[in-house]
């Protein structure tokens, strides 16, 4: 594994509790609400924080060990972190910036050729001699990133990166950051609340919740089958409710006032069940796996219909074509169906 990292660290009445592997070329996400602890695990492995117990190793070298008393300076880890805020020097150019990152190379030479390749790759051509103020914050987020690829590190860590980019820019960006890091296979640590960002970007991730982090799964585990309420809320996921088994195969969703067929066995640990509103469809009541609902409010979005409905002592989000948002505006009462193998059985 190229990163091992187990640590805990406590600030206050919050207690930051993190186990987890990232393997070698490997995108892995730390996906969390703000405030989890994301950033703060972000800072110990930089070495900005240090943690109270546990041990960091990278590719095979320790970073931190509590017990043997280890803890290397930042400048001795080999990692970069690419701050929300760019961390740029104001004073300095492109070009200076970018060098600034290059000191333990001592030939002068070999820097500026390194400097003038990641300019040419991150598409800042032209603009070697601006200084951060004359960016976009797009460029600016380039000229950060360039910064750290010109060290070679051995670990690149992204703590919300496009979170300053309007949607367009955060795209284009996005796509283009990717396909860079893929380009140099280093492995990756990205940072995000934003569950689409991890999805198009990253291979595994790992949920950090209150503190805590979780099993790591691959990318369509975590959005199509999540094991706790927590990574099912931070999947997009706005449906939920109290289950109690009935046998093997049928739950009652105790809030929603509907038993229901599951397709996977029902572990005793799992208190709850989640629907995503795009697996809802609009059904008739003699239908298998329907819940009757009462229409509240129809909203019409750029790519689907928004069906509020209530079912028991709950809200249901339903997602719908928008080809169903003339009959669903008619609907006093709805039945919706949803397949067995869409209904995610939850831990707390």
């Amino acid at each position: 594994m190229a990163l091992n990292v187990d640590i805990e660290k406590s600030l206050g009445d919050f207690h930051l509790n993190v186990c987890f592997e990232a393997a070698d070329c490997e995108v892995l996400g730390l996906l969390g609400a703000s405030g989890c602890g994301k950033s703060m695990t972000l800072r110990c492995i930089a070495g900005i924080v240090k943690p109270d117990r546990g041990k960091i190793v990278l590719d095979g070298r320790t970073l931190f060990d509590s017990e043997k008393h280890i803890n290397l300076r930042p400048q001795q880890r080999g990692v970069g972190l690419l701050f929300q805020n760019y961390a740029l020097f104001p004073n300095m150019t492109v070009r200076q910036n970018i060098l600034a990152g290059a000191k333990s190379e001592p030939d002068r030479a070999k820097r500026r050729e390194a400097c003038a390749a990641l300019v040419e790759s991150l598409g800042l051509t032209g603009l070697e001699n601006h200084r951060p103020a004359q960016l976009s914050g797009g460029q600016q987020q380039r000229v950060a990133l360039a910064r750290i690829l010109i060290s070679h590190p051995k670990l690149i860590m992204l703590d919300e990166p496009f979170s300053a980019l309007d949607s367009f820019l955060r795209w284009q960006t996005e796509m283009e950051i990717s396909a860079l890091l893929r380009e140099f296979g280093t492995t990756t640590l990205l940072v995000s609340h934003n569950q689409k960002e991890v999805y198009r970007m990253c291979d595994k991730v790992c949920v950090v919740s209150a503190g805590k982090s979780q099993r790591i799964t691959d990318v369509d585990t975590m959005f199509d089958h999540p094991e706790t309420t927590a990574a099912a809320l931070l999947a997009g996921c706005k449906n939920f409710s109290a289950l109690r088994r009935l046998d093997d195969t049928h739950i009652e969703a105790a809030d929603w006032g509907a038993v229901l067929t599951v397709d996977r066995e029902i572990a005793a640990d799992m208190t709850n069940i989640g629907v995503h509103g795009y697996h809802f469809r609009l059904a008739s009541p003699d239908e298998d796996n329907v819940i009757k609902t009462t229409v509240e409010r129809i909203v019409e979005d750029t790519d689907c219909a928004v069906a509020m409905v209530r079912a028991g002592n709950r809200r249901i989000n339903v997602e719908l074509p928008r080809s169903d948002y003339a009959k669903a505006c008619a609907l006093k009462e709805a039945y919706i169906h949803v397949d067995p193998q869409d209904i995610m059985l939850l831990k707390d």
